[in-house]
């Protein structure tokens, strides 16, 4: 798991590599920037070679383009964040945030159904 945490403009990227199964540096342009004005590869190869640098993402060169795809999980991610965000308020006790939620009724019943066989050591 990586602890490291990512620029808004960096988890924009990831957000889209999570979503597509591999993209191009124009593709990624392309979402991010639709019919801008302005030229923005320059922007989206320094993002990509920062996720790259940071082993977020993995570069497949073939002949004619460059791919990127994520080398770890939406999941995975939030995951560390959620555990670096316990152990600053919480002192990694995970219980007083899952309390909150459950507490504010922002999780749904299928949210809570999955906690619950987590718990009871079931994996669906």
């Amino acid at each position: 798991m990586n602890p490291v945490s990512l620029a808004n403009a960096e988890l924009s990227v990831m957000e889209l590599l999570w979503d597509h199964d591999g993209m191009t540096a124009r593709q990624v342009q392309d979402l991010l920037y639709g019919a801008s004005d302005r030229s923005q590869h320059g922007t989206v190869q320094r993002l990509l070679q920062r996720l790259e640098d940071k082993g977020f993402v993995r570069r497949e060169r073939s002949e004619s383009s460059q791919t990127f795809t994520p080398c770890i999980t939406r999941e995975a991610y939030a995951g560390g964040q959620l555990e670096t965000l316990a152990e600053r308020l919480t002192g990694g006790s995970i219980a007083p945030l899952l309390s909150h939620l459950i507490d504010q009724k922002r999780l749904s019943r299928t949210e809570l159904r999955r906690l619950r066989e987590l718990l009871d050591g079931r994996n669906p």
